[in-house]
């Protein structure tokens, strides 16, 4: 019996030692073990900050980025997703093709906001209502994640960016599930841009150029939470499942430690150069000077053909972006745009014939194709599930005009 005891003993004694031999194999902190939660820095806590957009078309959006301090060290460091090398090899062509890689960053907090005090914005803090081994995980991991070997992730700007990646590293270090506040969908991707880019319409112009309808349908909260703002405010109203029916608010508290200075932020923006039309105002301009060059065109009964020259180039050249982005680029958002039905690379086919055709006073084929292309597009304008941009109608307009003088001027030939 004594030898049964022992032998017993010794069992009990192994699997009692299994399970801590397998969390030490997976290099985790143990969810139960009293010994490693008293081991952990209980002093640590945990910010979500939020910046306020600035004046350069990457800034207009706002920044989201990680605090970590404890007693040590009270202004801690800040862990930010947003940074970028302009510098790397074949950067611009790598951003046009959806293919540009960001940096995770760590820097002391002072540096951090140094640079939004420059630039005018105000920085809110969101302290998070984490336990210690939910604060000392979060901590640890971002300090991995931010080696040189470790640092750079693939962008998306609706999908992985610096605030989705904020988002995503809180929740996979939380234990339990971050309960969202619900709402009926009321936005799409592009309505959110448009939010940011209200001031700055010439950047909404290019938005609305590149991307397509698929930024058109509406989106769920957790989709909203692409942009820094709606971030802070779903955060703000979170709440933490523990289970077991404990509940927990996310944020604990929330504070302001930059305020925004308007006179800083005028600076900035008279520092960027800016067009003195709106997209609008010059495509409706356009059309009306048009229309001028065509009454002219009808009396005198001539083409003027470097205005014919002048449109298709810049159409051409337009679809050619539009078709490159469409076909090539991983960008989300760019391929499925209708408006390649006005701003296409065709045109450019028919530059010469187009030419000849007015210098001989001939009828050319082009117009004759172009015009019933350009009327189906105006006729469908307002039933296509898309939100154009302010230059696609006047343009498609100016372009129906050119058709139509041809087939006037030459109607006989």
């Amino acid at each position: 019996m004594r030898h049964n005891s022992i032998l017993i003993g010794l069992l009990a004694l192994l699997f009692s030692l299994l399970p801590i031999q397998a969390q030490e194999q997976k290099g985790e902190i143990p969810a139960d073990s009293t010994t490693v939660e008293e081991a952990i820095d209980s002093t640590i806590t945990i910010s979500l900050l939020t910046c306020s957009p600035g004046q350069e078309t990457y800034e207009l959006y706002g920044h989201t980025a990680i605090r970590v301090s404890n007693q040590q060290d009270s202004l801690g460091v800040v862990y930010n997703y947003g940074t970028f090398d302009f510098t790397a090899p074949h950067f611009t062509w790598r951003f046009t093709l959806g293919e540009c890689d960001y940096i995770l960053a760590r820097e002391p907090l002072y540096y951090f906001l140094n640079f939004y005090y420059n630039r005018g914005s105000s920085v809110t803090e969101q302290v998070l209502d984490l336990t210690p081994y939910e604060a000392a995980r979060l901590s640890a991991e971002l300090e991995l994640e931010s080696k040189p070997e470790n640092r750079v992730y693939r962008y998306n700007i609706f999908r992985n960016n610096c605030t989705t990646r904020a988002r995503d590293k809180i929740e996979s270090c939380i234990r339990g599930q971050v309960l969202y506040p619900v709402r009926a969908p009321r936005n799409t991707f592009r309505t959110i841009l448009h939010q940011f880019t209200a001031n700055h319409l010439w950047a909404q112009e290019g938005n609305d150029l590149l991307l397509g309808s698929e930024v058109d349908t509406l989106i769920s909260e957790r989709d909203e939470m692409f942009a820094p703002t709606y971030l802070m405010w779903y955060m703000d109203s979170a709440v933490i499942d523990a289970g077991h029916n404990r509940y927990r608010n996310l944020v604990l508290t929330r504070r302001i430690l930059l305020p925004e200075d308007e006179q800083r932020q005028l600076r900035a923006a008279e520092k960027i150069p800016s067009l003195p039309l709106s997209p609008q105002a010059l495509g409706w301009g356009m059309l009306v000077l048009g229309l001028c060059i065509m009454a002219f065109e009808l009396k005198q009964k001539r083409i003027i053909w470097s205005v014919d020259v002048f449109l298709i180039s810049l159409q051409g050249l337009a679809g050619l972006l539009l078709c490159f982005m469409a076909l090539f680029s991983t960008h989300p958002g760019v391929a499925t745009n209708w408006q390649v039905w006005v701003l296409n690379p065709i045109p450019l086919l028919f530059i010469y014939s187009v030419v000849q055709s007015d210098r001989h006073h001939k009828r050319c084929i082009y117009h004759a194709l172009a015009a019933p292309f350009l009327l189906a597009f105006i006729a469908f304008y307002f039933i296509i599930p898309q939100d154009f941009s302010e230059l696609i109608l006047p343009v498609a307009l100016l372009l129906l005009s050119r058709a139509v003088v041809h087939l006037l001027v030459y109607r006989t030939t």
